[in-house]
């Protein structure tokens, strides 16, 4: 049996945890640093894994109170299998959350239709959200494609409304997916499976 020393144990625990910390922030974008990490991934040759279990059915989780959550951008990438849609939050507190697939998206702020162009649409309510000019942020939420999408055709961040930021995301088709939140920084990921 091969005896190691605690110094040499020490050491080589060390550098798990720096190989398992390198490979989670590069499997899980985040930030302002997706599509340079895609980038690199894909000329590396790293694959990019969706999280959680995806599946067709509605998804729901109630936020921490209190929290004072605004939505400051949107951005969608494509990966190997799956799209992401990343919605970025500032502020307190953690998000909750309400996706499922409707057949007519509505913006809620204003009870009317949303033109969305798609097949399937994938209605994204985050929860714990306040309007924007209450921590001093834009209103205007920017939405970023980078680059072709599988399966994503369209974007749409539709505003805030009693504590809910609402993104409609227009798609070729409804397929399975899943619902995850990331820290550091905040941020709600929805990775939409192909089949």
């Amino acid at each position: 049996m091969l005896r190691i020393s605690g110094s040499l144990r020490a050491t080589l625990a060390g550098v798990c945890l720096a190989t398992i910390a390198t490979c989670t922030a590069c499997s899980i974008p985040g930030g302002g640093t997706d599509e340079t990490v895609a980038s690199s991934l894909s000329g590396g040759g790293q694959r990019v894994e969706p999280l959680g279990t995806a599946d067709p059915s509605p998804k729901s989780l109630r936020p921490s109170a209190p929290s004072e959550l605004v939505v400051t951008g949107v951005r969608v990438g494509a990966h190997e299998g799956f799209d992401r849609v990343v919605v970025d939050l500032e502020g307190t507190g953690d998000p909750g959350w309400f996706v499922d697939y409707t057949s007519t998206p509505m913006q809620e702020t204003v009870a009317q239709p949303l033109k969305v162009a798609g097949n399937a649409f994938l209605n994204i309510n985050v929860d714990g959200t306040v309007y924007p000019f209450e921590l001093g942020k834009d209103p205007d939420v920017p939405v970023k494609m980078a680059g072709d999408t599988g399966n994503v055709i369209d974007v749409i961040s539709a505003g805030t409304y009693e504590g809910r930021s609402q993104v409609v995301v227009g798609l070729r088709s409804a397929l399975p997916y899943s619902v995850q939140v990331l820290e550091d920084p905040k941020r709600v990921v929805v990775d939409i499976v192909q089949n």
